[in-house]
């Protein structure tokens, strides 16, 4: 099976070794992704619910990129940098998603660069 690399279409600044997206077959798996700003590469520090949304937007470019939509989501993990946000963060992820949500595990973990928020995610981009 043969892999394409999926970018996010606004990504400008070198933030790592890493594909934004991996297209396997049908599978879109999408790298862990944080409230930047792509141009620049700087963490956009807000809310959890403004980090929480600017990372699912930068996870929908990248789905639509690879000619999906976030309806093509099937799971998500998230590391939250403090577990006593999960209630503020679950409203922001849950108001992101209509329908049937994705899987989610959602996990506290050491972030850096004062980041609050990582995201990754597993579509099935059919059709392609």
């Amino acid at each position: 099976m043969s892999k394409l690399e999926i970018k996010h279409p606004d990504k400008a600044a070198n933030t790592g070794a890493y594909s934004a997206g991996v297209l396997a077959g049908d599978l879109l798996f999408i790298s862990g992704q944080g409230p930047l700003d792509l141009a620049t590469g700087a963490v956009q520090h807000g809310t959890i619910e403004e980090e929480t949304l600017l990372t699912l937007s930068h996870i929908r470019k990248i789905v639509e990129a690879a000619g999906g939509s976030i309806d093509d989501i099937v799971k998500c993990t998230v590391h939250l940098e403090d577990m006593r946000e999960f209630d503020r963060y679950d409203a922001a992820y849950g108001s992101f998603f209509s329908g049937i949500r994705p899987a989610r595990t959602t996990v506290q973990s050491v972030l850096s660069d004062g980041i609050k928020i990582e995201i990754d995610a597993i579509a099935r981009i059919s059709g392609r």
